[in-house]
């Protein structure tokens, strides 16, 4: 039932190699290296009606990969990936090791067979077994008691303190005083009460009647703070801070635009977008949070033996990584990494991926488990976040224009994530690259949609006025009112671009929920006729669980719903909104992190020039701390 199961090296030396059929498998374990391996992902990865997946040797650096058909249910192959990795490396590993390695002879035949046979017959026998729920005295929950809740994580025994013997002998008395109540051997509800009231007072600490409270030593109220003062209004309904008040008695009646040419708080954006700063509330470095890991690591050992040996003996490491080791700082991230807004699916993925990439790796010295973690996890969030192909729009737009074509560009995405007011900064931005931009007006169904086109279209054009670009207007707008099909008006935009010579199309498309059908057919239609060069999904940096969900349900209908053989997709990503939210900026991990494509611009603030690329070093830094 399986198409192929191959052990190769790190380096790409392939070891042993099983083949079910004569199908050719570079294509899909080559895909499997460059889109799972080497972007530290984990789980089962599609590929052309395969599965894939894998399980890595960190200690002598080996890969087992495992393929098979996507419509096949096979419940035992973690565990059979798991069982040739534990026969193969114990087998072989004296040729396996950096001393003396020897890739020549490994005859694996005969143990993989039997493995897969019995892995077969132990995925038969659990498909029939049926599920049973755990009673409550397998559960953990039956094995507490009393002691157990003074005793520390660790298995330390806590010294017993005088509240918590207190605690024990009350709990032990009541129940010596009780039982032989419930046998009905005697008692009354008069000694159950004067029971239950010297429980009390042991737990409290009072005897008697010594329970007064001292008047003089309870401490002082608060001061209370004076609130919002009212306003002071006069006999004939006016205030003394009316004409304050008045913000409109200087404006002129007749204004064309906010904005001028020689306005100064506009700026510049010629050239490329700087990138994004990312500043953390959090004012403690890494290098004190790693010293505390190293102390809270090492001072338990060192104060159990007493000595100074005892402290490096406590820091150098002598035994491989093991999942077990590394479950508390794996849980204490990802409990960190929800905080910062990530998608709770995505982080576990990502702790998952950490603990398979050090799972069997040595410790160095020095090196403390919590740190290696937090290390290895920085790492892969910074390579999720950097782009995996070149992402330059002014070289694609240049380009497009010694083709004498318009580059186009469309963007898409649910309702009220700001998809027209970023558009409007992006178009800011070629303008001042000397790009002429014509808004195509997509959004037919929201009441204003035109309108905001319209007022965005007339500020450009008063920031970038046409006597200074030889009397041509540097932003037109195509526009058809509301109720048309939108991929009807943007064909006809695109068409008037090329006879009238723009650069750049903007399409502009109507916000939609993800599950949405008609409209997901609609856009999927727009750009299956349109063919735009760029597509842009427009998400909120506010978002968390609910980024997940609409990147994969945008994605998933824009190749349903397209009848070509290979449809048109999101290419890049526009995260809105990323000055509202601090330092927690997991929105940008899970948007990444779903569909593998870059992060072109981030919206912050509310003027053209709050457009930023994002950086992917300062983003993984606010979020690691």
């Amino acid at each position: 039932m399986l198409d192929l199961f191959t052990i190769f090296t790190k380096g790409g030396i392939v070891l042993w190699c099983f083949r079910g059929t004569n199908q050719l498998f570079a294509p899909p374990v080559n895909a499997l290296i460059r889109s799972v391996i080497l972007q530290e992902r984990s789980g089962v990865y599609d590929h052309d009606g395969l599965s894939l997946q894998y399980k890595l040797d960190n200690e002598f650096e080996l890969v087992f990969v495992v393929a098979f058909q996507k419509i096949l249910q096979l419940s035992y192959i973690d565990k059979f990936l798991s069982d040739v990795h534990l026969e193969f490396r114990d087998k072989y590993k004296n040729d396996l090791r950096a001393e003396n390695r020897n890739y020549t002879n490994f005859e694996f035949q005969a143990d993989f067979s039997r493995i897969l046979a019995a892995a077969e017959k132990w995925g038969k026998k659990q498909a029939t077994l049926p599920k049973q729920m755990r009673s409550y005295e397998d559960s953990h929950k039956s094995k507490k008691t009393v002691a157990s809740m003074i005793e520390r994580r660790g298995g330390e025994e806590k010294p017993a303190t005088k509240k918590s013997v207190k605690i024990v002998e009350a709990k032990r008395e009541e129940q010596e005083n009780i039982a032989p109540m419930a046998n009905g051997s005697g008692g009354n509800e008069d000694l159950i009460m004067e029971n239950r009231k010297k429980m009390m007072e042991k737990l409290s600490g009072k005897k008697g009647g010594g329970g007064k409270v001292d008047k003089q030593k309870s401490p002082k109220s608060p001061p209370q703070k004076s609130g919002k003062q009212m306003r002071v209004w006069e006999l004939d309904g006016k205030s003394k801070d009316l004409p304050n008040l008045d913000r409109c008695k200087d404006r002129p009646e007749d204004i064309k635009s906010d904005f001028s040419s020689t306005d100064k708080m506009i700026g510049s954006m010629k050239g490329g977008i700087q990138d994004l700063e990312v500043e953390s509330d959090n004012d403690y470095s890494e290098e004190e949070e790693d010293d505390d890991d190293d102390e809270a690591t090492v001072t338990p050992a060192a104060k159990k033996s007493g000595g100074m040996f005892s402290l490096f003996k406590g820091l150098v490491g002598s035994k491989n990584l093991s999942r077990e080791d590394m479950q508390p700082a794996l849980d204490k991230l990802k409990d960190h990494l929800i905080s910062k807004n990530v998608a709770t699916d995505i982080s576990h993925k990502l702790c998952e991926s950490v603990a398979v990439k050090l799972e069997g790796k040595v410790l160095g010295t020095f090196d403390t488990i919590a740190a290696t973690v937090k290390n290895t996890l920085t790492e892969a969030l910074v390579q999720i976040l950097s782009p995996k192909r070149r992402v330059d729009i002014l070289r694609d737009c240049m380009e497009a224009k010694k083709n004498k074509r318009p580059y186009v560009m469309s963007f898409c995405g649910v309702n009220g994530v700001g998809k027209s007011t970023n558009l409007a900064k992006i178009c800011f931005w070629l303008i001042e690259n000397n790009f002429n931009v014509l808004i195509a007006a997509c959004d037919t169904f929201r009441a204003g949609a035109v309108e905001q086109l319209r007022t965005h279209m007339r500020h450009l054009n008063a920031l970038h006025p046409p006597e200074k670009h030889g009397g041509r207007s540097m932003v037109q707008l195509y526009e058809k009112g509301y109720g048309k099909d939108a991929a009807g008006i943007a064909m006809e935009a695109i068409r008037h671009a090329n006879d009238t010579g723009v650069d750049i199309v903007l399409i502009d498309t109507a916000g939609r929920m993800q599950d949405n059908e008609p409209l997901m057919r609609a856009l999927a239609k727009l750009i299956k006729v349109n063919e735009p060069d760029l597509v842009l999904f427009v998400g909120e940096a506010l978002v968390g669980n609910e980024a997940v969900d609409q990147l994969v349900k945008f994605n998933q209908a824009l190749a349903d719903y397209s009848s070509n053989e290979n449809p048109h997709i999101i290419d890049g990503i526009v995260l809105t909104k990323f000055d509202t939210i601090d330092d927690k900026v997991g929105a940008a991990i899970s948007m990444t992190y779903i569909t593998g494509q870059p992060i072109v611009f981030v919206g912050t603030g509310q003027t053209y020039t709050d457009l930023k690329k994002l950086n992917a070093k300062a983003v993984v830094h606010a979020l690691m701390k």
